[in-house]
């Protein structure tokens, strides 16, 4: 037939299809593939083993062709569920239409070449930092709801819950039943870990698994998973296997526990010990407060037993009594400084009585003035005092001032030489 274009009126039938896709894959060479056995079956009478392998990262197989002879020369290394290396060639299956991979070689991959690879992935997510410590988020104090991702019924599941419950009874979970080893079980923890992640109820995440060999705990060293975890946005907690173990994903988790048990203390606080706290806060709460009570108590007493407030009017009284002395003493003092005033006073009354005019007329003495003429008189010009004879002459009127009044004179001749007189 040729190799014209196909058309709705010329189309190829089946077998043309089928030769030519055999052709092309026959053009393909031998390859070697890693992979976990999924099934063997060993067909009696057939000569022809039909083996399943598995990706152990995704959810991906290829159907595997072999003789029977090269399962049983395999032995153990050919079951179920072991990692191993085989190099056959593509074929195409004219009569079903199927692919697979004819093997001539089987062999397992040996525990040094699983550990030299999880060593290589170590280091490259170490320097990518998934292992850095300020990375990991700190664990809610008391998760609302846990999330917990493990085997159906398994040991592990049982010590995360009971543990957890028995601290805080009233804790709640979100349970992922998920195959933990074998080719399913990356891609189940991986969806696991999505729908987990992406509930909002769900406070903190944990994978648990029990103990088991090196290739059991292989799903938990996963690129996939290791990369899952460190991209989750809630905490993750890796409680896989016992004390010693220790793959990837402890090292990516924000907490690492040895062991589920371990986990499930780890979760959520205890609640006789939070009790007992809360009971020793209040119990020192309430010391602290009575303590603060009776020194406010103690202040209060001592404030009241001062003499200001025991006897408010007390302190004015005193201040009344001092300001009644002090009173009396300035009136005493004003009254002492009149009477010294009083006694000065006629003290000197006394001595200008005694060098007053009145008193020298009183002793026989006299006071002469001129009286002026009628005119000076009428414009006020004051009667002049005689000091000297020369002063008057003959006619003047004089007034004569004497102790008990005063007499009116006029200047005469003088009866004798150089002597005055007057009438």
């Amino acid at each position: 037939m040729s190799d014209a274009p196909t058309s709705p009126e010329s189309p190829w039938p089946v077998r043309t299809v089928a030769r030519k896709i055999a052709e092309w894959v026959d053009r393909l060479g031998a390859v070697w593939v890693e992979g976990q056995l999924a099934q063997v079956t060993a067909r009696p009478g057939t000569g022809t083993a039909f083996l399943t392998l598995r990706d152990p990262a995704a959810d991906v197989s290829l159907q595997l062709t072999c003789p029977v002879g090269l399962v049983r020369e395999g032995g153990p290394a050919v079951t179920e569920g072991n990692r191993v290396v085989v190099h056959g060639k593509p074929s195409f299956f004219l009569g079903r239409g199927t692919l697979s991979l004819r093997v001539d070689r089987i062999q397992a991959v040996g525990l040094g070449e699983l550990l030299a690879r999880i060593e290589r992935l170590r280091r490259l997510l170490a320097a990518e930092g998934l292992f850095d410590v300020a990375r990991k988020r700190p664990l809610p104090f008391l998760p609302g709801r846990i999330g917990l991702i493990t085997g159906r019924a398994s040991a592990a599941e049982h010590d995360v819950v009971s543990n957890a419950t028995a601290r805080w009874p009233s804790v709640r979970f979100r349970i992922e039943h998920t195959a933990t080893q074998g080719a399913l079980a990356v891609p189940q923890i991986v969806e696991a870990l999505g729908v987990l992640d992406r509930d909002p109820d769900v406070d903190v995440i944990v994978l648990a698994r029990g103990g088991g060999s090196v290739e059991d705990l292989l799903p938990f060293s996963d690129e996939t998973l290791c990369r899952a975890v460190a991209d989750a946005r809630t905490p993750v907690v890796s409680a896989i296997g016992h004390e010693p173990d220790t793959p990837l994903v402890d090292h990516v988790a924000d907490l690492r526990c040895s062991t589920p048990t371990e986990a499930g203390r780890r979760l959520v606080p205890d609640l006789a010990e939070e009790s007992a706290r809360i009971s020793g806060l209040r119990d020192r709460a309430r010391r602290a407060l009575h303590g603060w009570v009776d020194r406010e108590q103690r202040l209060l007493v001592a404030l009241r037993a001062r003499p200001v407030l025991a006897d408010p009017l007390g302190g004015l009284q005193v201040r009344h009594e001092e300001l009644e002395r002090l009173r009396e003493r300035t009136h005493a003092a004003l009254d002492r400084g009149l009477a010294a005033r009083a006694t000065e006073i006629e003290h000197l009354r006394a001595r200008l009585t005694t060098l007053g005019p009145a008193a020298t007329l009183a002793r026989g003495y006299a006071v002469v003035q001129r009286v002026p003429d009628g005119e000076a008189a009428d414009r006020g010009v004051a009667w002049p005092v005689l000091r000297s004879a020369g002063e008057v002459g003959e006619g003047d009127r004089l007034r004569i001032r004497v102790a008990d009044g005063a007499v009116a004179a006029r200047v005469e001749p003088a009866t004798a030489a150089g002597q005055d007189g007057a009438s």
